[in-house]
């Protein structure tokens, strides 16, 4: 028969308590040897019977192996530390930003002249002044962008009143032009018939040189 499941409690009987724990020492020294020699893993081992007796097991040295774990443990709480130092700081810093947004609000909306029913008449007289101040400044701007609207329209009007006057003197010119050209003898700017080459090869070849008289012509032709 296989043994039985036991009961994971205090064994009350001595004997069977003793014998139970130098097997199950055993059995823990052994699993730990395994460990450090498979996985090349650093192991200590630490056991204390309940008569004080003490029991160890290091692949390296229980002292360099506890101290190394201190100090594991510190790194580790130091990063816990820094960890909930910067939590509580964005935290802080958080609850900041939605209460400034939150004011940011109140006070749009009380310049829209909502949520007046909380404020007092200092606050009253306050925000009356900051809406006096700001249609000041909106006024400013609204006669600075006026004034420079103006400013670009004298400014193209002047340029169309010159195009204009460049234009009339253009006009004036040729019309002087013209009446200088109308002035001139009709011969001096008639303009000479376009050439044709045919028309002066026939009045050649049909009508005689006029240097030659008819009896030479004659002559010529009995010849």
């Amino acid at each position: 028969m296989g043994r039985g499941k036991i009961e994971i409690k205090r064994i009350e009987n001595t004997t069977n308590r003793q014998v139970t724990f130098c097997k199950r020492r055993n059995g823990l020294l052994k699993k730990a040897y395994e460990l450090s020699v498979l996985c090349d893993a650093e192991v200590a081992l630490i056991v204390f019977s309940s008569r004080g007796r003490l029991y160890e097991y290091a692949n390296n040295s229980v002292k360099t192996t506890i101290e190394k774990y201190k100090k594991a443990s510190a790194d580790t709480s130091n990063s816990r530390s820094v960890s909930e130092a910067n939590s509580q700081y964005y935290q802080q810093e958080a609850k900041k930003l939605r209460q400034e947004i939150e004011n940011l609000q109140n006070s749009n909306r009380q310049l829209m002249g909502e949520s007046l029913s909380s404020m007092t008449v200092k606050d009253l007289k306050s925000l009356e002044n900051r809406l006096e101040k700001g249609i000041s400044r909106i006024r400013s701007k609204k006669n600075e962008l006026l004034f420079a609207e103006i400013e670009y329209t004298q400014k193209r009007e002047i340029e169309l009143q010159n195009d204009n006057l460049y234009l009339r003197a253009k006009i004036a010119e040729n019309e002087r032009t013209q009446q200088q050209m109308n002035m001139l003898p009709h011969g001096e700017y008639e303009v000479m018939a376009p050439f044709d080459s045919r028309n002066f090869l026939q009045v050649n070849l049909l009508e005689p040189p006029h240097h030659y008289s008819r009896h030479e012509q004659t002559a010529l032709q009995l010849g």
